[in-house]
């Protein structure tokens, strides 16, 4: 069991390692754009802005799954205690996390439910931020 726990550890944090290199990757291409448009003296147009706002969209949504893996690491890791020192403990805390990963899934639903309604919409407002 501790096994599989170390391994499922080690695959959230190359999944929170991924994300993070996404999200300089789209901020150093969002700023390249940028230097571009006032290098060359360039207006960008309503179509443009919102391509760079689908962009920090991408950041946010990336960072908000990287804290849902974080909430999952850190009951990971008091499961693995606790898993180590006690059985009968050890099934309380899987019971815990199951209500905490049910708990994170529905942020993370919610999270993504903020922005999805707004892509791809022929709206006129364009995209909202709270």
């Amino acid at each position: 069991m501790m096994q599989f726990l170390t391994k499922l550890d080690g695959l959230l944090t190359h999944i929170k390692q991924v994300e993070n290199e996404t999200i300089d990757l789209t901020r150093e291409a969002q700023l390249r754009f940028v230097q571009f448009i006032e290098k060359n003296n360039l207006h960008a147009d309503d179509a443009t802005i919102e391509a760079m706002q689908y962009q920090d969209i991408v950041s946010q949504q990336l960072s908000a799954s990287i804290e849902a893996i974080e909430s999952v690491q850190a009951y990971l890791q008091y499961f693995s205690k606790a898993f180590s020192e006690d059985d009968a403990i050890a099934m309380q805390s899987i019971q815990k996390m199951d209500d905490k990963l049910g708990n994170a899934l529905e942020k993370a639903k919610a999270k993504h439910a903020a922005f999805s309604g707004r892509l791809g919409s022929n709206e006129e407002n364009g995209i909202e931020f709270f």
